[in-house]
């Protein structure tokens, strides 16, 4: 795979599919995104030059909430648990709306697959239905033929994992529930960021990049999660090219989970990357690191939303997602990334591999 293939095919048609669009000028001009336009001058300030960000949004419904047409979602700072009047152009509106209105394809939410087996020809699943709140309501064995994991980097390690360690797939190599990392994601903030707004729009408007220091860093223009109102935070999602700190999952049989394993410094590098550039920002935008112990981080690297890595292309799988060792089983998600993309959002990575990987998968006929 090369990023030649990628950009010249696969990157393009995940584009179109997603309508992927920077922020249009008028709503960057509007007061929930005066957050954003506070954030692009405290960079300039910093001697960066800020570029749009190509989002998923359907500024259309973003418009009809400024307009008061539409329920506030984007516009008050709603977006990790997803935005239910269509503002954020998700799944439901392309890929899952697309596979079920060929007929043949039905979606079921609410459904765990807890175990994976095979018989020597079919795979075989033990299968939960929990309600919203984790109730189980129903459980049952379903087989097929072909098995394509997309549960996400932790969901398909997880399975993985379990399945090697219990002896279900027993033939599962050395490099299942290895080579996971974070992305080298965390939270950036500054306090004194003052703006006009009331509430602090969450899609982003702009990113910046820097590569002077140990790390090449991303920083974009970000919202506070659980701070819908703007209160002088400058929040950025900070994004570090980490090739070197990888964790990896282990069976747990007292919890029947996977367990990461990380390193104790594993955000070591990360955490001084992020902090050096923010501090630039700060010291030249006349602004603060946000580190208030125990309220505030300057910089908070103890999460990510872009996991990655536990069943990587070209170790765990061959070159196209197909599982060592296991015929028809598949890994078609962030799973197959060894950990980070290069210090960007690797949502379009993920997309543009797996649309990549089944057409090969397709044309060889598995």
């Amino acid at each position: 795979m090369s990023y030649a293939e990628m950009n010249a095919t696969y990157y393009p048609r995940v584009r179109q599919m997603l309508r992927l669009s920077a922020m249009p000028s008028d709503v960057y001009q509007s007061l929930p995104f005066s957050h954003s336009r506070r954030w692009d001058s405290d960079m300039r300030k910093a001697g960066y030059a800020p570029t749009p960000v190509d989002g998923i949004w359907n500024w259309n419904v973003v418009r009809q909430e400024l307009a008061g047409t539409s329920r506030p979602s984007c516009t008050v700072g709603l977006s990790n648990f997803g935005n239910s009047n269509g503002a954020k152009f998700d799944l439901n509106q392309n890929y899952l709306k697309q596979a079920q209105a060929t007929g043949r394809v039905g979606v079921y939410p609410g459904h765990e697959v807890r175990r994976i087996y095979r018989d020597g020809t079919r795979y075989l699943l033990e299968v939960a239905k929990r309600s919203p709140d984790g109730t189980l309501l129903a459980s049952w064995n379903l087989t097929c033929d072909m098995l394509f994991l997309a549960a996400g980097s932790i969901g398909t390690s997880e399975l993985l994992v379990r399945a090697k360690a219990l002896g279900d797939l027993p033939l599962l190599n050395e490099h299942v529930g290895r080579g996971w990392g974070t992305n080298g994601d965390s939270a950036v903030a500054r306090v004194g960021a003052f703006d006009l707004g009331v509430t602090t729009g969450s899609a982003c408007a702009s990113m910046i990049h820097d590569t002077s220091g140990g790390l090449p860093v991303t920083l974009e223009n970000w919202y506070a999660p659980g701070v819908p109102l703007s209160v002088g935070l400058g929040p950025s999602l900070g994004m570090s090219f980490d090739t070197t700190n990888r964790g990896s999952f282990v069976y747990d049989a007292a919890t029947d989970r996977a367990r990461l394993l990380w390193p104790a410094a594993g955000n070591n590098d990360t955490v001084a990357a992020m902090r050096a550039v923010n501090n630039r920002i700060a010291q030249r935008s006349l602004t603060l690191p946000a580190n208030v112990p125990p309220l505030l981080k300057d910089v908070d690297a103890s999460f990510t939303g872009h996991p990655l890595g536990g069943a990587v292309i070209g170790k765990a799988t061959d070159a196209y997602g197909r599982v060592l060792n296991y015929p028809q089983l598949y890994v078609m998600d962030g799973a197959a990334i060894p950990g980070n993309t290069g210090a960007v959002n690797p949502s379009l990575t993920i997309s543009a591999l797996a649309e990549r990987n089944i057409e090969r998968i397709i044309a060889a006929g598995g």
